[in-house]
């Protein structure tokens, strides 16, 4: 999604992390022994499979932790570790999660570009979409196929440019860290039923 210069993988497992979890570290792997990304701790916790796209977890959700992933340093990397274990089993049902995830990625991404039309349209457009999909069944292949020709158009674009702008910034580790544990309590509520969290402030 985004091309970000290479970094060797950690030796030392994050504290609270179970020992058969390989080392943390950026990008895709080929095997479990060259260390892993979030997604695919994610994916051995859920299912054994090696893989950074688990069946276990929202698309959009996943394509945000494996940038958050190779965006941060060593440390932060770390420190989100520990969310393996929550992104192993976080795909909302409902067709305003989507939206609503790509909607929370571009408003965090608007402090740092206050200026933006584009963010601002794009931000008003997923909350438009969230909104009128909120309440609406997941049911048919119809709305099955809206939703994914959405999600590989518009949405992945909205969000892939919000994530850049993320990443430019000069705090991103903060900012992309504090996102990525936003959107997976978002995730846990959105599952639950519950109202969605407080919007994330990543001006701060």
């Amino acid at each position: 999604m985004i091309a970000l210069p290479g970094r060797q993988a950690s030796a030392e497992s994050p504290a609270g992390v179970p020992d058969s979890l390989p080392v943390p570290g950026r990008f895709a792997h080929l095997h479990p022994e060259d260390g892993a990304c979030l997604m695919e701790a994610a994916a051995l916790l859920s299912s054994g499979r090696f893989t950074d796209s688990p069946a276990g977890t929202h698309p959009a959700l996943a394509a945000l932790a494996r940038v958050v992933n190779d965006c941060v340093g060593d440390g932060a990397r770390h420190a989100l570790w520990p969310l393996a274990a929550d992104l192993a089993d976080a795909c909302p049902a409902g067709r305003g999660y989507a939206p609503l995830l790509v909607g929370t990625v571009v408003d965090a991404a608007r402090p740092v570009r206050p200026e933006s039309r584009r963010l601002a349209r794009h931000g008003r457009a997923c909350r438009r979409r969230a909104e009128r999909l909120s309440h609406t069944p997941a049911g048919g292949p119809a709305g099955r196929v809206a939703d994914l020709l959405w999600w590989r158009g518009p949405g992945r674009r909205h969000l892939e440019h919000a994530l850049r702008v993320l990443c430019a910034a000069p705090d991103a580790e903060e900012r992309l860290s504090r996102l990525l544990r936003h959107a997976v309590a978002q995730a846990r509520d959105h599952a639950d039923g519950r109202a969605p969290s407080a919007e994330v402030r990543c001006n701060r």
